[in-house]
């Protein structure tokens, strides 16, 4: 491996996915003289909040984006070009369980580079370098690291979940620390808990005497208005990611389902009530390094599906948690971190 020469380290999927890695990032350019992030378009904002990240390439992978898009010459011509350009010559690629880093492999071999490593359990002839396996069930932030310590890159901190410093101001959005965020947008269907689940969760923080924030992205706008109702700010729409990250590290706790600010939230040291449906396995996707506690039911019968839509009826898994038991797990949170 060529250590005087940028090192590409590749991860091509969403928000949560990208902050997963930035552990085995930071491990990386502990020793890297330049460190260039490939990061998918769902996952660029997130690329640029890592620490040791030098500059960040985005590029749509049709194998891996939810909503492929049609296989080009001329997006993959760019890419290579692209990637030559910075004078890359190693690479590893980040990758969950279920993804294939073959594909990529492939078109960084066709960008000249040298070295390339990954987790891989299919043959990948001569398109890996280090083809790592990985034994178990680790969480996404250990598995990743694990890849970098293969290549030589032993962690070098306390491997928790980090964003860049300082983070924008937010006095103008949110004017005093303290209270709870609940975010009730998801990523994919199946993971959100009921929106009418959310207000009146909202209303009984309110109640307990609680100030609360309700986040979102700018598609959520008119979901956010319904869940903070009269009792919540409702800042929908209203942050970039980075001003996202500093309200939530303001926070006390954030309600949220196994969607990307819940790792954000992480990344800030902020405890996290995980609406948690068991459509991929917790061991590997709960709030990694802070405290939280998940709700849901683990044996549902969507468990391990991956499904983006909840194909059982009634959404049994996250709608059976009740608002109530929100609340709880929220004063259990602050009382532990008082």
């Amino acid at each position: 491996m060529d250590l005087g020469s940028p090192v590409l380290v590749a991860r091509l999927d969403s928000v949560g996915d990208v902050l997963l890695t930035g552990p085995a990032i930071r491990a990386v350019a502990a020793r890297a003289c330049r460190v260039v992030m490939l990061a998918g378009p769902r996952g660029r904002a997130a690329a640029e909040l890592l620490p040791g990240v030098d500059r960040v390439l985005a590029w749509h992978a049709p194998w891996i984006d939810p909503e492929p898009e049609p296989v080009r010459a001329e997006a993959v011509d760019a890419l290579v070009s692209a990637v030559a350009a910075e004078g890359v010559r190693s690479a590893l690629i980040f990758t969950s369980y279920h993804q294939s880093p073959l594909p990529l492999a492939l078109l960084l071999r066709l960008a000249g580079v040298a070295w390339i490593g990954a987790i891989c359990e299919d043959y990948p002839g001569s398109l890996l370098d280090l083809r790592h396996r990985v034994d178990g069930d680790p969480p996404e932030a250990e598995r990743a690291l694990s890849l970098a310590a293969a290549a030589g890159f032993p962690p070098r901190d306390d491997g928790l979940l980090a964003v860049r410093k300082p983070l924008p101001e937010v006095e103008h959005l949110v004017r005093d620390d303290g209270y709870v965020v609940i975010h009730p947008g998801t990523s994919v269907p199946a993971r959100a808990w009921p929106p009418g689940h959310c207000a009146r969760a909202v209303r009984l923080l309110a109640e307990a005497g609680f100030r609360v924030v309700v986040t979102g992205s700018p598609a959520d706008r008119a979901l956010t208005a319904r869940v903070a109702g009269d009792d919540g700010l409702d800042l929908g729409g209203r942050t970039s990611l980075a001003e996202l990250a500093a309200v939530l590290a303001r926070a006390s706790v954030l309600i949220a389902g196994n969607t990307g600010p819940a790792h954000l939230a992480a990344a800030v040291g902020t405890p996290v009530v995980s609406l948690f449906a068991p459509t991929v396995p917790a061991a590997r996707w709960a709030p990694y390094g802070v405290p939280h506690v998940l709700l849901g039911d683990p044996e549902a019968p969507c468990a391990g599906s991956r499904a983006r839509v909840c194909p059982v009826p009634g959404h049994p898994c996250l709608s059976s948690v009740t608002p109530g038991e929100v609340v709880r797990a929220v004063i259990r949170l602050v009382k532990e971190a008082a």
